[in-house]
């Protein structure tokens, strides 16, 4: 069986690579690239990319991506070897590629998630809208065989351009694809959850992305790689408090990350640089996708959707599309598995063909009927696409499951008052994977959680095997009873804090005897979503509050919306931890400021979880009536 996945994985990647050449050799033979340095209003030039088709006896749209990552290779003779889609590819768009301002080849001055200005009053009042607004204009007046319509698409950081072609308001934008879209850096997306700062995906990318560019360049920069070690679980373990990476690794010359040490809370800084509350009144067609089990940006999908649909409620235009993939993985290789998950069909090339597609040729060429639903979502578990007129669903009813004595999960709470007791010491948090490796992987997020159970500082709830499917289509909400007890190690008089990690979990049968990369899925526990919130943001993002010792505690907080079956023969699990390292960065656990705290303000705690009574802890589940 090993032996046999070995080989068909060899000849899907031989297969895929030789699609590659083929479809570079069609890009090369039916495209002719330009490059220009497009100006703006206040004079800065951004280098653009223009791929346009060959056979101009007729006019093409133009499709657009705007990025911070390069639109390499440079040079009129470099072609890239998959532009896009290559169903529209084929089809026949102008496709743009532009280096945004202050990054690669482009003029200016780059910031990172520039905040959308509604105001400007002059022509040095410039923003990414302004910047993409800009650029089509000159783009109708001067890309050869355009037709006047434009559509803009990227995934992740392009994605929050994509979110800004939007707010551009131009008429010829007639229609956006924000894809993993970055929307909101501190609530959930990439360097915060809720708070709580992304350790390892933000050092990792910031040690190279956040270098100052002086001056235009073909080149990136090399980020951090003085490990010394193949384990991240031990480097940052032993690299200390957060304020330790800088001294250490960055010395002071990474501005963003300077940013992020300066800004704990989600103060007036962060608030500009949330563009959600400016989506009102859109024109353009908008089609946002993610990935359900998207490691960066899972949350930016939702959030940006529902922000649109809750501000334009007069729109039949916006839709979602959330499929079984990591971070773009709708846009590489077929999606027909993550990790030891596999989802019984090639959900890429789907979505590519069935979905992408007809969005784009129907809004910007007038082709076919666009019969895509409100909501066109992939249920793991039953591995089906499933379709709702609306998101969440109005089929689903968010129904809570209490935790009960004995590791019991149910509809119903005890009747009697009663508790679980943890120890969360800093000094031995809770790994996030239980491999060995340096690089954070995508595939955590449909891991193993075994390992995770067997731990004295995870508690574990669980409900009997289910005899008939329990479809959940929707938000999940953690609704947590608590108390802390630092039995005396918090400096005197200072008040508490922690983080708590839950996580929803799909558990195999026992007596399944398939598996998956040599992994027996048999009992295999599949995280299915997992959300870390640091407690003192429980009030407000704004204004963090301490806990009291001992005084209950009451920690509610939504995780991303999840679409999943947990069929007959499988059961529903609930695991509860307060911490996951180093995915997340370690809470001292003191009421400090976290990006100052030294090595010394760490001290373990005694979290105590209520149930039962009026203190009933619990996770609220968005059940789809069948």
């Amino acid at each position: 069986m090993r032996l046999f996945a070995t080989l068909l994985c060899i000849f899907q990647i031989l297969a895929l690579r030789a699609q590659d050449t083929t479809d570079a050799a069609f890009i090369r033979a039916n495209y002719t690239k330009r490059e220009v340095l497009i100006p703006m209003r206040d004079g800065v030039r951004l280098f653009t990319s223009i791929y346009t088709p060959k056979n101009l006896s007729k006019t093409y749209p133009i499709l657009m991506r705007r990025t911070p990552y390069s639109c390499a290779p440079y040079g009129v003779d470099a072609y890239s070897d998959r532009i896009q889609n290559m169903h529209l590819v084929r089809a026949g768009y102008i496709f743009v590629f532009q280096d945004v301002r202050g990054r690669y080849m482009s003029e200016g001055e780059f910031v990172d998630v520039r905040p959308h200005n509604p105001d400007k009053k002059t022509k040095k009042d410039t923003d990414e809208a302004s910047d993409t607004y800009d650029t089509v204009e000159w783009l109708l007046h001067n890309a050869a065989g355009n037709n006047g319509r434009v559509g803009v698409y990227g995934i992740s950081y392009p994605g929050f351009y994509a979110s800004m072609a939007i707010l551009a308001d131009h008429p010829s934008i007639r229609a956006v694809s924000p894809q993993a879209p970055v929307t909101d850096w501190f609530i959930g997306d990439d360097f915060h959850h809720n708070g709580a700062f992304m350790l390892m995906d933000a050092f990792g990318f910031y040690s190279g992305f956040g270098k100052p560019r002086p001056a235009p360049t073909m080149q990136g920069s090399p980020g951090f790689s003085d490990w010394k070690t193949p384990d991240n679980y031990v480097f940052y373990l032993q690299a200390g408090a957060l304020r330790n990476f800088n001294e250490k690794y960055l010395k002071g010359g990474i501005p963003f990350w300077n940013d992020l040490m300066a800004h704990p809370d989600m103060d007036a800084w962060w608030q500009a640089r949330n563009p959600r509350p400016h989506m009102k009144n859109i024109r353009p067609a908008v089609m946002t996708v993610g990935g359900l089990f998207d490691a960066e940006d899972c949350f930016g999908a939702w959030a940006m959707y529902k922000a649109i649909e809750s501000q334009n409620p007069q729109t039949t235009s916006n839709r979602i599309v959330m499929g079984p993939w990591s971070h773009g993985g709708w846009a590489r290789g077929t999606g027909e598995r993550l990790g030891n998950v596999a989802f019984g069909q090639a959900t890429s090339t789907f979505y590519e063909k069935e979905i992408e597609f007809p969005f784009f040729e129907y809004h910007l060429k007038d082709i076919g009927r666009l019969a895509l639903p409100e909501a066109y979502v992939f249920e793991t578990g039953s591995n089906r696409w499933v379709t709702h007129a609306s998101w969440p669903p109005l089929q689903s009813e968010p129904t809570k499951f209490f935790f009960r004595e004995k590791g019991g999960l149910g509809t119903t709470p005890d009747s009697k008052a009663g508790s679980e007791r943890y120890t969360s010491n800093p000094a031995k948090p809770v790994p996030y994977t239980e491999d060995i490796h340096l690089r954070r992987t995508r595939e955590y997020m449909t891991d193993d959680q075994r390992f995770a159970a067997r731990r004295p500082d995870v508690l574990v709830y669980e409900m009997p095997v289910q005899d008939r499917p329990l479809l959940l289509h929707g938000p999940v909400v953690a609704d947590l009873w608590v108390t802390l007890d630092d039995r005396g190690a918090a400096a005197p008089g200072r008040l508490l804090d922690a983080d708590f990690v839950v996580k929803l979990i799909d558990v195999f049968p026992d007596t399944l005897q398939t598996e998956e990369n040599g992994v027996p899925l048999g009992g295999y526990q599949m995280l299915v979503r997992g959300e870390i919130f640091r407690g003192r943001y429980r009030n407000s993002f704004e204004k963090p509050e301490g806990f009291e010792r001992g005084k209950p505690t009451r920690v509610r907080f939504e995780l991303p919306d999840v679409v999943h079956a947990v069929l007959p023969g499988h059961r529903l699990m609930i695991q509860v931890q307060s911490s996951w390292f180093p995915l997340a960065d370690r809470n001292p656990q003191q009421f400090v400021n976290i990006y100052e705290a030294g090595d010394a303000d760490f001290i373990p705690l005694e979290i105590t979880l209520l149930r039962g009574g009026e203190q009933a802890s619990g996770v609220v589940l968005p059940v789809l009536r069948q």
